[in-house]
């Protein structure tokens, strides 16, 4: 592997996070590339053995999820017995990735205890490369096909020796471990029954050939969790493209909310090479996470949708189920096999439970002056029959646009049952253009200054997760207040397709 693809992984984090480094960052990042990385050296270089990549199978128990206390040996059909494999069970195996530390990180255990506490007689194998696993990042990622090549051989041999059907096996990977478990599947002699990919690695394997990463070729069912795509020069510590048959990206899979990237930048820069891992681990980890909520949140495990875009379904414009277009994040996810590669996303919340409830809203503002450069701060508070959620922002993705209908994504993290009534609050943030100043004095000095009010028919929102449509119609005109610039809607009877030729309410938002 090229030395600067070395030198690249150490600072992935910083680089990919440029647009949010500040001077303090930047003069922490120069640190970093400083002189104390010198005497650890000899940590990321390779091995100089013989590159050893045995793979160890710990079957673990539900009562002591974090110890290794009885070890499957492939050739060895007594260590079936007394480990009591059920081949009539489901079984997963879990794969690790890269490791600094060549220990199991907190999250193997945490991972095994979820898969038991929703399949509470299943078999859960860890899959032990740790040996091969510690090393220089390139060698890692080179021992991944050998790596699975021995799990593929261990997966033949457990057929053979329990008849065990394939359907009922699942393979888990976290970040190299989503390769190693292509590998595996693509290397078995007959096709397991899924791979779940938790942020597979994107260095080595980004752009690469089908047959040299994680692929749909490799299980009858490939799922995946993108949560650290976030990268430059082409690169990311999660990978991009899509892999799988579904593939997710949950916020977009890039920043996800709760991981403080400024705090692990300045841990960095005090503790050195060893926290580089806390600066990825959070949204790396993510991942993972997503995947235990979903096993111990059954009833609540979030939605993803397709779309074809992060910017697309950022406007709202990609919530709705028919034809397969939603489906359910993580372990429950129902499964679709198209000719092409699937992407889906979604909103989370920062901690578990991770699901939001994803709503669009349909605006049309209407002017008789050009308001296009307006950059206003929109809130919206939403009122329901079981909660209700205060000043949720809506993000414009866009300069509003007068005499045009734009959309919107809105997320709640809780439940507030059927919609019955909305604020909403404009707040102009930025001045006037000098365009639109002229226009506006204009229309002040014509005496025609009310019709420099922004109006709004109505608003049309669809729920996604119950798929409801509705429309909100202001409640009432006469008793508006101008000056409040906040305005309630209730529902209506309106229809959700806009009709021209129905006379409409029109509320004013901003008074000049």
């Amino acid at each position: 592997m090229k030395a600067w693809r070395v030198r690249f992984l150490y600072f992935l984090v910083l680089n990919a996070a440029v647009q949010y480094v500040t001077s303090l960052e930047e003069e922490l990042a120069n640190s970093i590339s400083g002189s104390f990385l010198d005497p650890l050296r000899d940590l990321f270089d390779p091995k100089d053995d013989k590159n050893q990549t045995t793979a160890k199978f710990s079957l673990r128990k539900p009562s002591h999820p974090d110890d290794d206390l009885c070890y499957i040996f492939p050739g060895n059909p007594d260590s079936l017995t007394a480990c009591t494999f059920n081949s009539t069970s489901k079984t997963f195996l879990v794969i690790h990735g890269w490791t600094v530390s060549g220990l199991f990180e907190s999250w193997v255990a945490k991972l095994v205890s979820a898969l038991y506490e929703r399949e509470q007689t299943a078999n859960v194998i860890v899959v032990d490369w740790l040996y091969s696993a510690q090393n220089h990042y390139g060698v890692a990622a080179q021992n991944t096909k050998a790596v699975g090549q021995e799990v593929a051989r261990f997966i033949d041999w457990i057929k053979e020796t329990t008849n065990m059907p394939l359907e009922n096996l699942h393979l888990i990977g976290y970040s190299l471990g989503a390769h190693v478990a292509g590998f595996a599947g693509s290397h078995a002699t007959n096709k397991v029954g899924r791979i779940t990919g938790l942020d597979p690695a994107g260095p080595d394997f980004e752009g690469e050939h089908a047959h040299g990463r994680l692929s749909p070729d490799d299980a009858d069912f490939v799922d995946v969790l993108h949560t650290f795509t976030r990268g430059t020069l082409g690169f990311s510590i999660g990978i991009q493209q899509p892999v799988g048959h579904v593939d997710i990206y949950p916020n977009g899979g890039s920043y996800q909310p709760g991981c403080n990237l400024r705090g692990a930048l300045k841990k960095i820069a005090n503790l050195g090479i060893f926290a580089i891992t806390d600066a990825v681990k959070c949204e790396h980890e993510r991942s993972i996470h997503l995947f235990i909520d979903s096993l111990l949140n059954e009833q609540e495990a979030g939605k993803a949708y397709r779309c074809s875009n992060s910017d697309t379904f950022n406007r709202g414009m990609c919530l709705s189920c028919r034809k397969s277009r939603c489906n359910a994040v993580g372990y429950g996810i129902s499964k679709v096999r198209r000719a092409r590669n699937v992407q889906m996303f979604t909103n989370t919340r920062a901690s578990m439970p991770f699901r939001v409830y994803h709503y669009q809203l349909k605006i049309h503002f209407l002017s008789n002056v050009d308001h296009s450069e307006m950059e206003p701060s929109l809130t919206v508070s939403l009122y329901g029959t079981k909660a209700e959620a205060d000043n949720l922002e809506l993000k414009l993705k866009e300069k509003i646009a007068t005499n045009k209908t734009q959309s919107f994504l809105l997320a709640t993290e809780k439940d507030i049952g059927d919609l019955l009534m909305l604020k909403f609050k404009w707040e102009q943030t930025n001045g006037w253009s000098a365009s639109n100043m002229l226009k506006m004095v204009s229309s002040l000095w014509s005496g025609d200054s009310e019709n420099t009010d922004v109006k709004v028919h109505k608003i049309r929102i669809r729920a996604g997760e119950t798929q409801k449509k509705m429309v909100f119609c202001v409640k009432d005109t006469k008793a508006q207040d101008l000056r409040s610039q906040e305005v309630t809607f209730v529902k209506c009877k309106d229809s959700w397709r806009s009709n021209s030729k129905r006379s409409t309410k029109r509320i004013t938002l901003e008074n000049h």
